[in-house]
């Protein structure tokens, strides 16, 4: 459906290459969306950013968005352009890259299908494959995997057919695809295949056991006994475990997130008669299947997972939240032992992705990004904002949606994806940030969001703020005043630069600290906007909607 010295702003990690991306075709400078929901490095200096309007990239210098393509493109189109939609998911493998797109239909999400690409690194012109969501036909209600086949309910539809989470190993791109499920697709077959998980109620299944498949069917296929793979919810006949939203892969080992706990796959590959005299190598998975309260997960909606090797131990990390289940609590779970046992961490925490380098663990929360080098002890990072002089920048939310760390060049780099803009740093303690926003209009003056409502927009811990465009500031001082619709002064601030940092932004309140009424409010901005000019008064408009 996851925190080293402190650098100038100057210090976007610059490094070598022929060209910048500014000279591609298919890319235009500037985020076209400042939700940013997923983060993936690339070969020595690109950075793919998912945003909640299509795909963007960070070539070391600066960020771009890839251009969109508002037809409807045929499974297998070959095509520069790739298809609009937010992004939920970005796999990389070397020079590959599968991006997935999501929208709605203006009740339910809805699956806009994926691109693929073997060329990601040449930003000049990448040749995209477009798949469709992967759907079934109706008479699809036996599928075969590994030693035989196994009966499932169809799933016909893209609607709650998301692709939330992504994965290339080795021949394949794994997808985690809500009530899509798990499949996978054949990189070099080019097709795509239907990968049963456990049922609610199995702590394990196998697919590699020929004595649990039954040969009784009329046309005596092999089928998994007592089985029935089926997405809808318990109520309806279905499973939880079924509803499939993150995975990772690695070696023969596979680990799937669900709305029902965790599932670790082991991959085997056997050799098969599948004819008298005739031998296929197949493929197959042992599953063990863990779910709160028995195996101590915080919660059973896992929706983000990663592997963290230090020390000659793997640790599995999974973002977990309360799902049906009296006692779940939204947090952290982790094993370090293969899942013969579990711990969790942050408990009470919204967690949407976790990172880990080495022994460093980032968790992108609801409430920011917490980092921790034992998984016992955790460091929340302080608000993300600019300090270089002048520079007006800071992140207005608290949610951390995607982090990631880029160790690619002599200075660690940290990026995080937050519903306010992508933001890097090269010192792990937060304290700077290089911050990027998209700009709807460079020169204009303006309020935005707007309409605008302190309880809802741009949450920084007790207050939401509305967050004022000035362009170029050419002195040290902004003079702030509010009006209500009757030119009455609610609010006023002034804003020292020499000493302030952060955005030019309101919180709704009054003098006194309480939030103004609704209706139509007035903004007059005192600055100075060239270098030859004295300040001058700025007015914008903007509704107050509590």
């Amino acid at each position: 459906m996851l925190s080293i010295p402190l650098y100038p702003q100057s210090a976007t990690p610059s490094r070598f290459s022929l060209k910048t991306a500014l000279e591609d075709t298919f890319l235009t400078e500037g985020l076209t969306s400042n939700v940013v929901a997923e983060i993936r490095t690339m070969g020595d200096s690109l950075t793919w950013f998912g945003t909640g309007q299509g795909l963007a990239l960070h070539d070391g210098h600066r960020i771009y968005a890839h251009q969109i393509t508002a037809e409807l493109l045929d499974d297998g189109q070959i095509t520069n352009l790739v298809p609009q939609g937010g992004i939920p998911a970005i796999a990389v493998m070397g020079d590959t890259m599968a991006v997935a797109y999501s929208g709605d239909d203006g009740s339910i999400q809805v699956g806009y299908g994926l691109t693929l690409t073997y060329s990601a690194e040449d930003t000049s012109g990448i040749t995209w494959t477009y798949l469709q969501q992967p759907v079934d036909n109706e008479a699809d209600t036996i599928k075969p995997f590994g030693e035989g086949y196994f009966r499932q309910l169809p799933v016909t539809v893209p609607q709650a057919n998301v692709t939330y989470d992504a994965y290339l190993s080795g021949e394949f791109l794994w997808t985690a695809s809500w009530a899509g499920g798990l499949r996978r697709y054949h990189l070099t077959k080019k097709v795509w295949e239907n990968v049963p998980l456990p049922m609610d109620d199995q702590d394990s299944l196998s697919l590699c056991d020929d004595e649990g498949f039954d040969v009784s069917a009329s046309d005596s296929r092999p089928i998994l006994t007592d089985y029935y793979l089926n997405p809808r919810d318990p109520g309806d006949g279905g499973n939880h475990n079924h509803k499939a939203f993150s995975v990772i892969v690695f070696g023969d080992n596979i680990w799937v997130g669900t709305a029902n706990g965790i599932n670790k796959g082991i991959l085997i590959k056997e050799i098969a008669e599948t004819q008298p005299n005739v031998f296929e190598i197949l493929d197959c998975i042992e599953w063990e299947h863990y779910s709160f309260p028995d195996d101590g997960l915080s919660g059973n909606f896992v929706v983000g997972l990663a592997k963290q090797f230090w020390n000659g131990q793997i640790t599995i990390w999974a973002a977990s939240m309360h799902a049906d289940s009296p006692g779940e609590m939204r947090g952290l779970s982790y094993t370090r032992d293969n899942g013969l046992s579990w711990s969790t961490a942050l408990l009470g925490e919204r967690v949407y992705n976790v990172f880990a380098k080495d022994s460093l663990v980032l968790a992108a929360t609801a409430t920011g990004l917490w980092k921790s080098l034992d998984g016992e002890n955790w460091a929340k990072f302080q608000a993300v904002t600019d300090t270089t002089f002048m520079a007006q920048n800071q992140i207005l939310t608290d949610i951390v949606y995607t982090v990631a760390l880029d160790d690619r060049d002599t200075t660690l780099n940290l990026w995080i994806g937050t519903p306010d803009g992508v933001a890097l740093s090269s010192d792990m303690h937060g304290s700077s940030w290089s911050i990027y926003q998209t700009e709807y209009d460079t020169t204009e003056v303006y309020a935005y969001p707007n309409p605008f409502s302190p309880f809802s927009h741009n949450q920084l811990g007790n207050n939401g703020y509305i967050r004022f465009h000035t362009g170029k500031v050419f002195n040290t001082i902004i003079e702030l005043n509010i009006f209500n619709f009757g030119m009455e002064k609610v609010y006023s601030e002034t804003f020292d630069l020499n000493t302030y940092r952060g955005a030019i932004k309101w919180n709704g309140r009054d003098l006194n600290g309480i939030h103004v009424a609704n209706g139509v409010y007035f903004a007059r901005l005192n600055y100075a906007n060239s270098p030859s000019h004295s300040p001058s008064d700025y007015w914008t408009k903007f509704i107050m909607v509590k």
